[in-house]
């Protein structure tokens, strides 16, 4: 009994520390993904064409940049389910 309330004690600390660290790096990507859509797109600055009011270019910006914010959380949340899972074992 006390050994399974210690396992379940490690899993708790493996993903709190996962989920910090996920978050860490889920908001330093964040920021990135822009810069790289800028270099994707070098002709195109997509901040003016929003400014100005290009929906087109505001609804593919914002589609993109969504999506790999949503495929970073789940290669993190994969992550940190799989440290919880080490540490029931």
């Amino acid at each position: 009994m006390i050994g399974t309330l210690i396992d379940i004690g490690w899993a708790l600390v493996f993903a709190m520390a996962g989920a910090a660290i996920g978050a860490i790096l889920l908001i330093r990507i964040s920021a990135r993904i822009p810069a790289v859509f800028d270099k994707i797109t070098p002709n195109i600055d997509e901040g003016k064409e929003i400014v100005r009011g290009n929906r087109a270019v505001a609804d593919y910006f914002g589609r993109i940049v969504s999506a790999a914010i949503l495929g970073v959380s789940l290669i993190i949340a994969a992550a940190v389910l799989g440290a919880m899972l080490a540490a029931l074992r």
